[in-house]
């Protein structure tokens, strides 16, 4: 069993670890698109943004977007954690923790269009779309890295009763992904304004939120004090001085999924997932919109504004678990042998994620139906047009509000769209990747691919890809250039 358990632990680590070195996708569009006007995709920055004609999407490739960035590693640090054969040694590392951020964040979405379609009805854009979306935000800070280097090979023999204290924490976990079904529509009021907007129906297929606020852990001596003298103590009195040690932990663990059981052991705490294939389904239902406008505001400058993902998912109460660290912690005391190895053991075991040390337990009498907002995103646009609207330079601001942590995005890009089956856009964008990005988009016939941060060897820390494949639909947007 506890092989069992301690095999849990260590997937669970490493999946924790892949989302936030490996996998930490931000963002679910493609800035470097916004001012492409062939580009149907630009909508899902701006409702208001239609494109040059119509089109359907293929199934599932008509719309694919993944990103991948970190604020602390690069690929070829995540190729070292990959083939490390130190285990957790290698996160006590010199080379690992220097590279290290005092706060280890991470934003993932991942998104994909099963079926989407847009089409024209003289000024009026119309737009529906079936889509899958995943959002994840985690955080994990330098601290629990450094408390497994302290920790590292504590045995029996070693353990300081007198002095030690560490306070940890601060790690979180964020976990969101839904069904999307969504009508757009968006109209040409005038020459200048275009308006737009897009309501959508959710279906939550689960949600997580693992919170561990603080986790502390202290020793001491009993039975003697900071002034006793050590040479004035008889045997008897040495004999009876012993250590004590006590781990407490604010933590909480939220999910709603159906199907999903937590396992608990003989001890009462959690050390396994499992999921009932026979009650796998929705576990929520909401409602969101999607809001934007568009207003040439000189001949050759126009300027547009959005917000995106305005609403909630409701998480019912049946397929909702809920867990807490047990409110007295864990203590142990030096004159148990047991307790001595249990506390060497639970200290030194290298994990990330350490469940023997969280000691969660599931609150059945908690259970509740969950409301959870989506992680809206804010807009804003300006574009200045070259050569008879061949080419455009634009500056585009985006801030999402993802969890734990907002993301801030600002790009510069100069466009090239002599028609609307070419259009080519490079972009720079200068916050999250540090300054160092480079995006390209190409739309060529019905097929784009695109990227905001390109690939750069080995250090790389962001990067992201668009693709897509689309049917071009015969009816064009009105004074549509050709």
């Amino acid at each position: 069993m506890k092989g069992e358990r301690l095999a849990f632990v260590r997937s669970l680590t490493l999946a924790l670890l892949m989302l936030v070195f490996v996998f930490p996708l931000h963002a679910q569009f493609l800035r470097t698109s916004y001012f492409m006007e062939g580009s149907h995709y630009r909508q899902q920055l701006n409702p208001a943004l239609t494109p040059g004609r119509g089109y359907i999407n293929l199934p599932v490739i008509g719309s694919l977007n993944m990103s991948i960035t970190s604020n602390s590693l690069g690929f070829e640090d995540v190729g070292d954690i990959l083939d490390n054969k130190q285990g957790s040694d290698y996160f006590t590392s010199d080379k690992f923790i220097n590279k290290l951020k005092s706060s280890n964040d991470l934003n993932l979405n991942f998104n994909t269009d099963v079926l989407s379609a847009g089409w024209y009805k003289g000024r009026n854009f119309w737009s529906f779309n079936v889509g899958l979306r995943m959002d994840l935000g985690a955080s994990i800070p330098k601290s629990i890295f450094s408390f497994m280097r302290e920790t590292n090979g504590f045995d029996l023999d070693n353990i300081d009763w007198s002095n030690y204290s560490r306070e940890l924490g601060r790690e979180r976990l964020n976990i969101n992904a839904y069904a999307e079904v969504g009508v757009g529509y968006a109209r040409q009021i005038n020459d200048r304004l275009t308006v737009g907007g897009r309501v959508k129906a959710l279906l939550g297929m689960s949600n997580l939120s693992l919170d561990i606020k603080t986790i502390s852990v202290n020793t001491s001596l009993q039975g003697i004090d900071s002034n006793t003298d050590w040479s004035s103590l008889t045997p008897e009195q040495i004999e009876n001085i012993h250590g004590t040690a006590d781990i407490k932990v604010e933590a909480s663990l939220e999910s709603s999924v159906k199907g999903l059981e937590l396992k608990e052991n003989e001890n009462g705490y959690i050390d396994d997932i499992s999921y009932n294939s026979d009650d796998l389904g929705f576990a929520g239902y909401g409602g969101a919109i999607d809001l934007g406008a568009s207003y040439k505001l000189l001949d050759k400058l126009t300027l547009s504004a959005a917000v995106l993902d305005l609403g909630f998912i409701s998480w019912s109460k049946g397929s909702t678990k809920i867990a807490t660290a047990k409110t007295d912690g864990l203590s142990f005391d030096s004159n148990n042998e047991g307790d001595i190895q249990r506390f060497a053991d639970i200290i030194s075991s290298g994990e990330v994620l350490n469940y023997d040390m969280l000691n969660m337990e599931v609150d059945e009498g908690s259970s509740k139906s969950r409301t959870k907002w989506l992680n809206s995103t804010l807009v804003f646009g300006a574009e200045y047009e070259l050569l008879n609207q061949w080419l455009v330079l634009g500056l585009l601001s985006t801030t999402r509000f993802t969890q734990p942590k907002t993301m801030t995005e600002l790009t510069l890009s100069a466009n090239v769209r002599p028609s609307n089956a070419f259009n080519f856009a490079v972009s720079y964008s200068a916050i999250q990747s540090a300054g160092k990005s480079l995006g390209l988009a190409l739309k060529l016939g019905s097929a784009f691919v695109g990227t905001d941060y390109m690939f750069f060897g080995g250090s790389t820390k962001c990067f992201n890809v668009f693709f897509g494949v689309s049917i071009p639909l015969t009816k064009k947007k009105v004074c549509c250039r050709d």
